[in-house]
């Protein structure tokens, strides 16, 4: 099977969004500024998404940057040292809302629909392969940046329309079935919390009057890794704040991203079994503190230094005892 392979820039054309000033969001409105924290990852649209609102007039005044139902955006920055948006492409539901396209954001116009099925051109920009092309763009700093001209000098294989929208269609009925998984394991672990809970208590009530202790009484304090961009000879796999979703442990190795560096770091810089990891820093305050067990085996896999590992170093604690106390909503408050 022989599909022909083209620049995106031969499908597709880029605009930029607009650069509102901080100064420019009120309280409330009906408008809405669409930024890159709305393109959620997999590709999926939340304009309700750490919401920020615009004066009514905008609408008017910037109606050029004005999105409807249906449009394309992309997102043209991420977090460097984890990427799961870049250049994924999302279709705006405005929700009877106004919605501004924002600065670093692009909207992303097909150029011949007759040729390119969105769901399939999805996918393909959703791909491990393209992802990777886009990272390489990073330039330093904590952000990945790229220009209209780099998102669209990648290559995307493109077959025939009939069998883009084949393929489209096989693998959204994956995907549902993904969802409905999802939702069995959401429904598993609010069970296993409520059970926690009707075994040790409130942690922060402490109505059993459980002994208090330090955690750094019974182990150790590290924080991750800081690298620089442009380092290269050394493949590692990594674990980044991306990478810290609703399940609390991570044995798929496999699911995690490599980073590049010069020369390999120390032991103490390496992920053993039953570590856990917190979220130490990030601008979303809802993941601070949020936490997960590795479980590396044999795997060289280092972390952020937006995170910070515990490592228990006798048997007074129990880390998956230690995962549900901190996943209770009244501990994280």
């Amino acid at each position: 099977m022989s599909w022909q392979t083209v620049k995106l820039e031969g499908v597709c054309d880029l605009f930029n969004g607009y650069a509102f000033k901080s100064s420019d969001y009120v309280d409330n409105s009906n408008t809405l500024s669409c930024r890159m924290s709305n393109i959620r990852p997999g590709g999926k649209f939340d304009i309700e998404y750490n919401a920020r609102y615009l004066p009514d007039e905008f609408s008017e005044k910037y109606k050029q940057f004005v999105l409807k139902d249906n449009d394309v955006v992309i997102a043209m920055t991420d977090l460097a040292d984890s990427p799961k948006i870049l250049g994924v492409p999302t279709v705006i539901k405005t929700s009877g809302k106004n919605i501004l396209l924002n600065q670093r954001v692009g909207k992303l116009v097909i150029k011949k629909e007759n040729e390119v099925h969105f769901p399939y051109l999805q996918l393909a920009l959703n791909s491990s392969q393209v992802r990777s092309v886009y990272k390489r763009f990073a330039g330093g700093g904590l952000q990945i940046n790229l220009g209209k001209k780099d998102l669209l000098s990648v290559e995307i294989p493109l077959p025939p329309l009939p069998e883009q929208q084949k393929i489209a269609a096989i693998l959204d009925a994956a995907d549902q079935l993904r969802q409905k998984d999802q939702q069995l394991i959401e429904k598993y672990n609010a069970l296993s919390q409520s059970l926690f809970l009707d075994m040790f208590g409130d942690p922060v009530g402490n109505p059993m009057g459980w002994d208090i202790c330090s955690l750094a009484d019974h182990g150790k304090f590290k924080n991750g890794l800081n690298f620089k961009k442009g380092e290269s000879g050394l493949k590692v796999k990594y674990l980044g704040v991306g990478d810290f979703k609703s399940h609390s442990i991570i044995e798929d190795i496999d699911s995690l991203s490599f980073i590049d560096l010069n020369n390999s770091p120390s032991e103490d810089y390496f992920l053993k079994d039953e570590d856990i990891v917190f979220v130490r820093s990030n601008g979303n305050g809802k993941l601070v503190g949020r936490c997960v067990v590795m479980y590396p085996q044999d795997i060289k896999v280092t972390f952020s230094g937006f995170c910070i590992r515990y490592r228990v170093e006798d048997d007074y604690m129990n880390v998956t005892y230690l995962t549900y106390l901190f996943r209770e909503k009244s501990f994280r408050v």
